[in-house]
């Protein structure tokens, strides 16, 4: 599977970033910038630390972050989690960057990685 990833189109919206195009430019800008973005997801907003996008074993698009503020379906709204990328909508980069930490560990889980920090 082939994806076409635009990193240079973008267009303000508010006090953020928002890309247009799909979520796979919008995520992997934001990874290669080391902005955090902020979506919907199942059960509310999120707002995450973006590290690693790929594809999981079971051939699903995902992103590895770690979210610091929002809902959670687990009822623990910080640290790492997985998103299934099709749950994500809305996705949007806002316009403060974080530091790598919180112990990231290289990405097992993805048998195919689009981009990752």
């Amino acid at each position: 599977m082939t994806f076409l990833i635009n990193v240079k189109t973008i267009y303000p919206l508010d006090h953020n970033k928002i890309m247009k195009g799909n979520n796979n430019s919008v995520i992997c800008n934001a990874i290669k910038s080391k902005q955090i973005i902020h979506f919907n997801y199942e059960d509310g907003t999120r707002i995450v630390e973006p590290y690693c996008y790929g594809e999981s074993s079971k051939g699903n698009q995902v992103l590895r972050g770690f979210q610091i503020k929002g809902d959670s379906k687990s009822g623990n709204p910080n640290g790492w989690k997985l998103f299934n990328v099709s749950k994500m909508k809305n996705v949007a980069i806002n316009r403060e960057h974080f530091s790598l930490g919180h112990d990231y560990k290289e990405e097992k889980r993805m048998k195919n990685i689009y981009c990752c920090i």
